[in-house]
């Protein structure tokens, strides 16, 4: 596809640059309808940031989901309060600068996370509330020198690695945010180090990336990527077959047949490092009993739901926890079990007669959304429980306060390989759960507590039993569904491999053509 046909202006360069371009049709491109990280944490979010901006750690995204060097080549724990990094050199920005220490410090420590910018520039409540959840312990970032920088953490923790790593700390330009006309817009431009930089932001509409040929991973192999938005799986598929885009995401399992009968496509992908929830309001006064939520999970068949829905291409995890956790993976713990006879009898328990409990759900937002939300709408009917399928048009709609507020959907990306960077990021007293009144329990939040401070891995393995414990079994505050998974249709004759997580890369590592 042309510049002209993208609306863009032709690179001066543009004619001796033979390189192609690709377009992407993908169900949703922002949320927020601006890429600044701390805004944007969601699936749709985490598919395009690492295209502009970079963290000091990386994650190994094609492998095992470790940590790898990023704008650091190297990091050394001082103490369990400091964490120093050795700066990569020459690190082009996209305005042209050299990365430098200030940058860093600024990135992870100054206005555009923990606010006290100039009037325009000051971040919005959310963006400030999810730079607080990430680094709740900070207390500074110190330049050693040229070259070298520390963050500082007000008390110990183990998991500051993994707090880096996340893309919430990602490094930008200072100057860029600094001389920006208002925070939005740089928000929907940021200026960052990776291998493309934000051409056209068309909320709603298009994203379009332009190689940064000076990337210090090496020239990026496409001169432009656009993403359009198309909602409706049809139609990405049709844009796909067609010829219009170059690959489309979010297939659903049952129409993967569609595209693997043609021998110029395949589909790629696989489960991610994010599970699917369902959230539960102890708000609303059915909701308040938690025998009422106990008999919500046990009417639940979920392997029924994986063979029919998802023909098999995922699994049901073991908790809100996957595998990578190491040493803090619970191998032994169990989900509550599908019984419709104990979902009967705590609904009887409960002295439940029928009254109605609203679920708010959009529209295929997830792979599966609606048909997941319909079959268990029908499950819980079987054994008595009156709820009632809400279709909504936004997620503003969808976690609006209110009296009719009471399950709907979610899920929970896990950022590192700690409990923390999951169920703290979203359950915890600084999550989205508890900070938008849908579940709170004091001795969890205690548990939180003990869990980030905690440098004891065995005392830490047993907090994390407990919390489970109270969230998923006494007093539920979500439900796991499975783990997501996430299938993208594709150019045969591109080479390109799908990460284990939401990040789409296009890197030259992991993009090449004709072949």
């Amino acid at each position: 596809m042309t510049a002209a046909g993208l609306g863009l202006a032709a690179p001066a360069l543009a004619q001796s640059d033979t390189r192609p371009s690709l377009t992407i049709a993908v169900q949703k491109i922002s949320n927020s309808n601006t890429l600044e990280t701390p805004r944007e944490q969601s699936n749709v979010g985490f598919r395009v940031s690492s295209l502009y901006a970079e963290s000091l750690i990386g994650t190994d995204w094609l492998g095992n989901l470790g940590q790898v060097p990023g704008l650091a080549t190297a990091w050394r724990r001082i103490d369990e309060r400091v964490v120093e990094f050795d700066l990569r050199a020459g690190v082009q920005m996209h305005d042209g600068r050299i990365m430098s220490a200030e940058d860093v410090a600024f990135s992870l420590g100054g206005a555009r996370l923990f606010g006290g910018a100039s009037a325009g520039r000051e971040p919005p409540a959310d963006a400030l509330a999810v730079a607080r959840r990430t680094f709740p312990g900070f207390e500074r970032m110190e330049v050693v020198r040229q070259g070298v920088v520390r963050f500082v953490n007000r008390v110990p923790d183990v998991t500051l690695e993994g707090r880096i790593a996340q893309n919430v700390g990602v490094v930008l330009s200072r100057q860029g945010f600094e001389t920006a006309e208002n925070w939005q817009a740089w928000a929907r431009r940021p200026i960052g180090t990776g291998p493309y930089r934000v051409a056209e932001f068309r909320p709603d509409v298009a994203l379009t990336f332009e190689a940064h040929d000076s990337y210090w991973g090496g020239r990026p192999p496409a001169r432009r990527i656009r993403f359009n938005e198309v909602p409706e799986v049809a139609s990405r598929i049709n844009a796909l077959l067609s010829g219009e885009t170059d690959f489309a995401t979010d297939i659903p399992p049952d129409q993967l047949p569609i595209i693997e009968r043609n021998a110029r496509f395949e589909v790629v992908g696989s489960a991610v490092n994010n599970i699917r929830v369902l959230v539960f309001d102890k708000g609303h006064p059915v909701l308040r009993n938690p025998l009422v939520r106990r008999a919500l999970t046990h009417a639940i068949d979920h392997r029924m739901i994986i063979e029919s829905l998802w023909s098999g291409r995922t699994e049901i995890t073991r908790g809100l926890q996957l595998g990578f956790f190491g040493d803090m993976y619970l191998a032994d713990w169990e989900n509550p079990r599908f019984d419709p006879a104990e979902a009967r009898r705590l609904l009887r328990e409960a002295g439940y007669r029928g009254e109605a409990i609203p679920y708010r759900c959009l529209n295929n937002y997830y792979v599966n959304q609606t048909p997941t939300a319909q079959v268990m709408v029908e499950m819980w009917r079987s054994v008595g429980l009156n709820v009632q399928l809400q279709m909504m048009e936004n997620w503003s709609q969808v976690v609006e306060p209110g009296a009719m507020r009471g399950i709907r959907d979610w899920s929970v990306t896990h950022v590192f390989s700690d409990p923390v960077g999951s169920m703290l990021r979203a359950m915890g007293p600084l999550g989205e759960l508890q900070r938008g009144q849908e579940w709170t329990n004091a001795e969890f939040n205690q548990l939180c507590t003990a869990l980030e401070s905690s440098t004891d891995r065995a005392r830490r393995r047993v907090v994390f039993r407990r919390m489970l414990e109270i969230i998923e079994r006494e007093d539920p505050g979500y439900m796991v569904l499975n783990q997501a998974a996430t299938f993208i249709a594709k150019r045969r004759d591109i080479r390109w491999r799908p990460a284990r997580g939401w990040p789409m890369d296009f890197s030259a590592a992991n993009l090449g053509f004709g072949g």
